[in-house]
Formats: C-alpha cells, sequence, structure tokens
C-alpha cells in the first residue's frame, strides 16, 4: 500500500479498500478464525451461557500516554465482559476512518490492538471499514461487539446489602488525567499514563469467592456515577471513606489546579467490588497479589441512608451527586 493518507477510496470497496483490509487490519488481526473473505465468520459452539457487550470508542488524542484508542477498544470490551462475570472470547471491530487520516498511524493503533487481544487471549473474528469525509469525524471512531461465556451467574446488584464493603482495585482518575494531558489545553504536561489495561487477572482472581456480589469497571464518570448507579438501582446508601480511596499525587494535583474531582474520573483498568463483610479481606488480599491490584483497598461500605455520601479525614462529609455535565469529553 503505497498511500500514506486514506482517501473516501479506501472506502468505496475497490482495490485501495481490499489493499487496506487486507495489508493493514488482516496483517495484525490474524488468527484462525478471522477470513476476509466471507460476510461473517464461523465460531464454535459456546458451551453455556453466552454473554454479549458493545462499545465505542472516541477518544481524543487517538494516542496517549500508556495507550491508544486500539489497546482502549480491547480493553473497553473485554473489561466489560470480565465483570459481568464472563470469560471473553470473540471480538467485531467496526472501524470508522476520517478522509485525511495518516496511515502509518492506523497502523500502530490497529498493532496495538492486536498486541492487546492476543495478550487477553481474544480472536477479532470479524469486522468492516467506513471512511468519513474530512471533518465529518475525529480522525478515527472504534465500535466493538464482545462475546464471552458465563463463568458464574451470582453475581447480581439486587445481592448488594446494607452491611457490605467496597473495594476498588487501585487509583481511580488515571485515564481521564493522562489524557487530559495529553490534550495539552491547558500548557500542563506530565509523566502520568493511562491505567487502561484488561482486568481480567483481576476478575479471575476473585470471581468464586462467595460473597462477591457486584463488579463493574468504572470508566465514564468513574467511581462515583458507579456508586450513585448502586445507589439508583438498589435505593441503598453508600459512604465512602476519603481517606482510603486511592489517588496517584499527580492526578490529585492535576485535579486540584483545573477543578476536576478524581472520583469523577475514568479508569479504564480498574474493578470497583461490593463484598459481604466476611469476605471482604479474602478479595483484597486476592487482587493485591497480582500485580494490577497492590494498590487494592477497602474504601467504604453499604449503608440505609439514601443518598451516596465521602467522609473526609475530618469527620466531615460531601454528597457526592450524580454526573450531569460531562467533565472531559471523547475520554473514551
Amino acid at each position: 500500500m503505497q498511500d500514506t493518507h486514506i482517501s473516501l477510496a479506501h472506502g468505496n470497496g475497490g482495490r485501495y479498500m481490499r489493499e487496506l483490509i487486507e495489508q493493514l487490519f488482516a496483517r495484525h488481526l490474524d488468527n484462525p478464525l478471522l477470513n476476509t473473505q466471507l460476510d461473517a465468520a464461523r465460531l464454535p459452539v459456546i458451551e453455556g451461557v453466552p454473554m454479549m457487550t458493545t462499545d465505542g470508542f472516541t477518544v481524543q488524542p487517538l494516542e496517549f500516554p500508556g495507550g491508544n484508542i486500539g489497546s482502549l477498544a480491547i480493553h473497553g470490551t473485554v473489561n466489560d465482559l470480565a465483570v459481568a462475570g464472563a470469560q471473553p472470547l470473540y471480538i467485531t471491530l467496526n472501524a470508522f476512518i476520517e478522509e485525511g487520516l495518516e496511515i502509518a498511524l492506523l497502523d500502530r493503533i490497529i498493532a496495538s490492538l492486536a498486541k492487546a487481544a492476543e495478550e487477553a487471549g481474544v480472536a477479532v473474528v470479524a469486522g468492516d471499514t467506513k471512511v468519513l469525509r474530512q471533518g465529518e469525524g475525529g480522525g478515527l471512531y472504534l465500535a466493538t461487539t464482545g462475546i464471552g461465556q458465563q463463568i458464574t451467574d451470582h453475581l447480581d446488584m439486587q445481592k448488594i446489602k446494607p452491611g457490605d464493603q467496597i473495594l476498588v482495585s487501585g487509583p481511580v482518575g488515571d485515564h481521564g488525567t493522562a489524557v487530559m494531558l495529553a490534550r495539552e489545553q491547558f500548557g500542563l504536561r506530565g509523566n502520568l499514563i493511562s491505567d487502561s489495561a484488561s482486568v481480567l487477572p483481576l476478575t479471575r482472581a476473585v470471581i468464586n469467592i462467595p460473597g462477591l456480589s457486584f463488579m463493574r469497571d468504572p470508566t465514564r464518570g468513574g467511581l462515583a456515577s458507579v456508586m450513585n448507579e448502586v445507589h439508583q438501582a438498589t435505593k441503598l446508601g453508600i459512604s465512602l471513606q476519603q481517606e482510603y480511596i486511592p489517588i496517584n499525587d499527580a492526578v490529585n494535583t492535576v485535579c486540584e489546579m483545573l477543578g476536576y474531582d478524581p472520583l469523577y474520573l475514568a479508569c479504564e483498568g480498574r474493578v470497583v467490588a461490593i463484598v459481604d463483610p466476611s469476605d471482604a479481606t479474602q478479595v483484597l488480599h486476592a487482587w493485591k497479589q497480582q500485580a494490577a491490584g497492590q494498590q487494592a483497598a477497602i474504601i467504604g461500605q453499604i449503608t440505609q441512608q439514601n443518598y451516596v455520601s465521602l467522609k473526609t479525614p475530618l469527620g466531615g462529609e460531601r454528597i457526592l451527586e450524580e454526573l450531569e455535565d460531562d467533565p472531559l469529553p471523547r475520554i473514551c
């Protein structure tokens, strides 16, 4: 493929499109189940209950410290299946490419996507490409569908009860802050990297613990939004302890300078879990044995109160309201 930038011809169904698919996408994503000559993938029968998720990715910039839109698309899809109690198996990929995108950049992104898929043990089995006119997209949008096999059916938000403990697997707000710094909108730079990663090692480590009733990856809206989601679904209260919530110093510094709250910023490699108090220490110990869980912490508990609150080290209390405005658009 001699071109250096995407043109509308790369989406017209002809030679340019065939070369783009074969020489870029298929080259990186090659696996026994991917057949570009078929309009549908032939998949082995999934034993037990299949689970499916779908997602879209519009992050800006396309590359950021710790990842890019390609690796993010795999991590986001895999993580949605993992926290729902499934083993991810297959992914479909739709790429909406803006005319003028540098092909070398697209090549790097798809290579990163392929590497993330291999590390997570999933196969990209089908896909499609569309080319948008210049000015109609943000360089590249990705849409995915993930299929997995259910490995547990005991996760149920309705099992959550007062007294249950709330845990997080690591520091919150890293992804949102890293992407914000990569935009250089505020004249700030730093060494912080996104936490974008597969959470499969974390979910596998605790999935069979009987007292585990809920897991979620706190992406858009962050930790605070997950807590409000639980509150809305169960009508139970949530009390978080500020001093126990792990937040990296760089995230705190940036948020204090710019007026953001790290509890509302996206994570892309963390897990929030709600666990019976008798099993909370076991979950914490299991996570701390994982490389990605060494800063895991018990950060609060479920209560009878009718709101989500944050207890400060000085004994004060702040209500964590449900998010209305998007503090950082195009973050994932």
